[in-house]
Order: C-alpha cells, then structure tokens, then sequence
C-alpha cells in the first residue's frame, strides 16, 4: 500500500462496498471470517479503506488499532470499529476493535495496512495488535509523507531585474548564441561600461557630467571654448618654489650655539 488507512469496519459480506477491501484470508491462507461457529449462520470480516468519504469527510488518517475487553473503559481519542453495510450483522462484545484517527497534517506516523494471522504465527515488520476471534491481528506503521511546500514566487521590481546578471530572454531557446558587439560611438550620457557584467559596473554610471557655474566660461562658435581663466595661471618650476620658500634656519641654529649660563 501506498496509502496510509483511513478508516476499519466490519462487513457480513466478502466482497465489501465501492472503495473498502475485505481481508477474507490469513497470511496463511485460511478463512479469515469472524464469528461463524455454532448457532451462528454468517459470521463477519474486517475490512479496510484509504480513501476520504462520507464516514471520514475530514481527512484523517488511521494512527492506531488496539483490541478492548468488553470491561475496559474507551481511551480518549479512540472509537469502536462500526458494523458496515449490514445492520442486522452482530459483532461480539467480549472483545472490541478500536481505532484511533486524526488529521492528516498532523500525522508523522500512520497505519497502513492490517494483517491477519494464526495466534502462533510471528508476522515480521509488522506490529502485533492483539488476539480477536481466533485470529493475531497485526498492523504496519509507516513516516507519512508530506508534500513539500514550492516557495511563493517573488515579485521582481523593474530596478531588480536590471540589476541581474542574466539577461531577460534567458529562459527563451535561441538559434544562435548572441554575440556582443561594440557600439560604433557613445552617446551623450552613456557609460564607457559594459554593464552585463557586474565587474563593469562603474560608480558613476548614469551619473552625468557637468563644470561648476564657477569654471564655466563662455562658448564661441558653438563647440568651442575660451580658456581666457586660466591664462593668469602662472606655473613655477621647481626652482622656483625652492627659492621662493628658502628658509636658511640662522636663528634656530645660533640658538641652539648658545652655551648654557654657567654659575659662579
């Protein structure tokens, strides 16, 4: 099974209704009908589904199966095993099936399948339930699996996307690889970047350039302009500067000639 179990019940009938599936043999090969002996003309099976109905419209999943003495009180969370589709069917007292269900997202583990056997018969992997009716009743518990949840998709601002380091028809099947090539000439405001490329990427991209109302001059012809500031710059050699700040330092070194006053 591939299925955890969804619900237990009795049927009269070998053949159970749309959905449920009667165990009519023990692993050994035997009958396995409850109940039927003397004074008694049909007996009963057990049967199993794992499907989400009418009896069980919440979803929950089977997470255990004990057998009660007629005598012993019903733990909380447990319910008896039902008759099913025969009402005039009698299941015994002395001794009860009682199942456990609980929702599915809350289940790490669950039932999912029931075995029956001879009270001698060692059943491996499985569980041993207890004895009912002549018969070792075993079940197997398995993880439930739970599906894993697919991460919510992002929203991508349009800044985001021009920020990516793959281009926008990536996902798309193309023909040819796509070449990059050099643009004849830069226009005005353009980077000198290639900003596909993260290393490319220049801080003052998009930043543009401009001269200070202080540094500008006027524009002759149109393209041409007038340095007429910057011809009162008068520009000093290196000789210059040194003679301009020479600085011989006579009176630190007399100073420091100076003998100390002596004591007499």
């Amino acid at each position: 099974m591939t299925a955890p179990l969804t619900g237990l019940a009795w049927t009269s009938a070998n053949v159970a209704s749309a959905g449920w599936t009667s165990i009519t043999s023990t692993v050994e090969g035997t009958s396995a009908n409850f109940g039927k002996g003397f004074a008694q003309k049909s007996g009963y099976y057990l049967c199993y589904t794992s499907m989400i109905n009418n009896m069980n419209p919440g979803g929950d999943v089977l997470y255990d199966v004990i057998i009660l003495s007629e005598k012993t009180p019903l733990p909380s969370g447990y319910t008896y095993v039902k008759d099913f589709s025969d009402s005039k069917t009698s299941v015994s007292k002395k001794k009860r099936l009682c199942v456990k269900l609980i929702p599915f997202g809350a289940a790490e583990t669950a039932v999912f399948d029931i075995l029956l056997s001879s009270k001698s018969r060692v059943v491996p992997n499985y569980l041993r339930i207890g004895e009912m009716g002549g018969f070792a009743l075993w079940c197997r518990k398995e993880s439930v699996a739970k599906p894993t949840p697919l991460p919510k998709p992002r929203n991508i601002s349009l800044e985001m996307k021009r920020l990516s380091l793959e281009p926008e028809n990536a996902d798309l099947p193309s023909e040819k690889p796509a070449v990059p090539t050099r643009p004849a000439a830069l226009k005005r405001h353009e980077s000198i970047y290639e900003s596909s490329n993260v290393y490319g990427i220049s801080a003052m991209d998009g930043v543009p350039f401009t001269l200070h109302p202080k540094f500008e001059s006027s524009v002759s012809g149109g393209n041409h302009v007038s340095f007429s500031l910057y011809q009162n710059f008068n520009i000093k050699s290196l000789a210059d500067i040194e003679k301009e700040y020479d600085y011989g330092f006579v009176v630190e070194r007399t100073a420091a000639a100076r003998l100390p006053p002596s004591i007499s």
